[in-house]
């Protein structure tokens, strides 16, 4: 048997430079690069094997562990799982900053390959720099932490080990029913230590995605359950855009005339102006689809998770005989809600399924249905568009025991400025190129870019709401920039989630991988606030305020923020804005910039969509000294009551 004396990093860095993934007969090279934030547990181990012969990958330099993993994911996500880069950080805190990133992956079903430096396998040298050093067990490490949010979890003790470890890794990482975080550890000693490995290990590997098929049994069982049903309506999740399903899905419905609504993942498969697409659906949903939603004796979930945003906490669905029809990779997913289960690739349930019904006559009884609610959501999109301070519907409907004009006339007395987060967002939805990538992730944005945003493009839209992870979206825009290097990357992201982080903005300057932020600066975590004024609190901790010396409390004044500054100092292009017509030049000027640009938009708070026939359950006080909060809790009851219990 021929061997090769590497260490076990260079070893590391040939085996990854040798996979391949093939779809459809296309092959990809699948581990594109690594992103690394160098320290002391990984940079003279995989560093010097980077520095040495890094092979095709393209090395990125980090600026925050989270950062630089959330560019990764949003890179295969935008990838559609095809491609994926890897990352690497130092032992200790390093590590504990890609938790975050690594539950994003693993919730999202992304693939996310994460090479944390650990401490030494050896124990000689103990407790080293950055170990914790558990007296109970010495085998404990912070890299322990990231088994509860990865799908594969490996530590590398021995050089020998690396082969079945990378196996392994490679087998789950390109698994569509399986796919998440994939974490092996690798103890700084052992990244240096020298083994001769069989030059079988380094050979050109080509992962086939596997499009499972359908079985018979169960497409009979689907099809005899469609058959019975007069109004079924289709979900489209995310499993539709990665297995790259629309075009199937568009045929099923034009055939059988159903229409079908979208979640956050599945978004952007199919564009808005399609005429059985009848947008977002759950609690941040639109209001064409959750009425339909209602009326639905089937509902048909094609690569959906079912989260609690998508079912309105399993309440929206209403019909007294709705029953549920489940297409989807994962068996896990395709069990949810007692469903009649179609375990396969999407794309080739979809078709082997119409193929099945094209014999049955079937056709959906929805009638005029469809048509009257998009033009319901058509006239909503356009007033939430077009709502101005002052005008009918420029607020949520929350209690009037918040004093909102006294809070508007304090932003406005700080920003000079009163422009609604649902008009800014209208501007944005038309004046972006039509083949634009928005990016977003948590706050209120993704909510009312699920009830109103406009998708023109083929996989346009990108927001993370598997973890509904703040911090994801400008990081992750580097990633869809470095995955779509010819199309305009937007970054929609509220003042809260850009505080948190945007560090990979730097990198995107250094590696002339232009994203343009667009930041909603409310001077609030405002969906939160929002939130808890609509269950009865008042507002608290939750707007930027100054602490109030005389009452001890955050309720001082608003804190204003020079968020322009602040991206303006790194480099970035920058714009502060307080009117639609600077908005208007700022995104005209944003797109002809050669670097990364941030545009500062004040909003007024409380101005974002508010919900469409919908619920979503959270935990709220059942007792209260306040009879408003009661009062919330007696509805919660009643709505749990016609809530499905599994």
């Amino acid at each position: 048997m021929s061997t090769i004396r590497l260490t076990t990093a260079q070893a590391l860095v040939k085996f990854l430079n040798k996979q391949y993934l093939s779809v459809d007969g296309v092959e990809h090279q699948f581990i594109k690069g690594i992103f690394a934030i160098f320290g002391h547990g990984n940079v003279l181990g995989l560093g010097q094997a980077l520095e040495q012969d890094r092979g095709n990958l393209v090395v990125y330099q980090g600026r925050n562990e989270q950062g630089m993993a959330h560019a990764a994911l949003g890179f295969a996500k935008q990838k559609l799982r095809r491609e994926i880069i890897a990352c690497t950080s130092s032992v200790g805190p390093g590590a504990a900053n890609m938790l975050t990133a690594a539950a994003t992956a693993t919730a999202n079903r992304i693939p996310l390959l994460l090479l944390p430096g650990d401490v030494f396998a050896t124990r000689q040298p103990d407790p080293v720099l950055q170990q914790i050093e558990l007296s109970q067990d010495l085998s404990i490490s912070t890299n322990d932490a990231f088994r509860a949010v990865s799908k594969y979890w490996d530590r590398i003790s021995r050089p020998e080990q690396l082969m079945t470890a990378c196996i392994n890794a490679l087998r789950v990482l390109t698994d569509p029913a399986e796919t998440g975080a994939v974490t092996l550890c690798l103890p700084q000693d052992v990244q240096g230590e020298a083994w001769d490995f069989p030059e079988y290990f380094f050979r050109k590997r080509v992962h086939l995605l596997d499009r499972r098929l359908p079985t018979e049994s169960q497409l009979a069982q689907a099809a005899e359950l469609l058959g019975r049903k007069q109004k079924p309506l289709i979900i489209c999740g995310g499993g539709v855009k990665y297995s790259e399903a629309g075009q199937a899905l568009c045929q099923f419905a034009e055939r059988f005339q159903i229409p079908f609504a979208e979640t956050q993942a599945g978004k952007g498969t199919v564009i808005s102006d399609h005429p059985l697409n009848v947008g977002g659906l759950g609690e941040t949903g639109c209001l064409s689809a959750n009425m339909l939603a209602k009326e639905a004796d089937l509902i048909i979930g094609i690569g959906t998770r079912y989260t609690d945003f998508t079912t309105a906490s399993k309440w929206l669905f209403q019909h007294p005989q709705v029953d549920y029809l489940n297409i989807n990779v994962s068996r896990f997913d395709a069990y949810k809600l007692d469903a009649v289960q179609l375990v396969a690739d999407a794309r080739e349930a979809i078709s082997a399924l119409e193929s099945r019904l094209l014999d049955s006559n079937f056709h959906s009884d929805w009638g005029s249905m469809i048509e009257q609610a998009q033009d319901k959501q058509r006239l909503e999109t356009e007033r939430v568009f077009q709502a101005t301070y002052g005008s009918e519907g420029y607020v949520p409907e929350i209690d009037d025991a918040l004093d909102r004009d006294a809070v508007f006339a304090e932003f406005n007395r700080l920003t000079h400025s009163f422009l609604t987060q649902s008009s800014v967002l209208g501007m944005i939805n038309e004046r972006l190129p039509a083949d634009s990538i928005i990016v977003g992730a948590a706050g209120s944005l993704p909510g009312d870019l699920q009830r109103t945003w406009r998708t023109k493009a083929y996989n346009s839209y990108h927001v993370e709401y598997g973890y509904s992870c703040m911090g994801y979206e400008v990081n992750a825009a580097l990633g869809v920039k470095l995955a779509e290097p010819q199309r305009e990357v937007y970054a929609l992201v509220g003042d809260g989630a850009f505080m948190m982080l945007h560090s990979e903005l730097v990198t995107s300057l250094q590696e002339n991988a232009k994203i343009n932020v667009i930041l909603f600066d409310n001077m609030a975590n405002g969906c939160i606030n929002n939130l808890q004024i609509g269950h009865g609190m008042g507002s608290f901790t939750t707007e930027f305020r100054f602490r109030n010396t005389q009452t001890s409390r955050l309720d001082g004044g608003l804190i204003p923020i020079d968020f322009a500054a602040v991206a303006a100092g790194y480099g970035c292009q920058t714009w502060q804005v307080t009117t639609l017509e600077q908005l208007g030049q700022a995104l005209e000027e944003s797109r002809h910039s050669p670097f990364s640009t941030l545009i500062d938009v004040k909003v007024l708070p409380k101005t974002m969509v508010h919900n469409y026939l919908s619920w979503w359950r959270v935990g709220v006080a059942q007792i209260s000294e306040s009879e408003r909060i009661n009062d919330v809790a007696r509805i919660l009851n009643e709505h749990i009551d016609k809530a499905r219990k599994y």
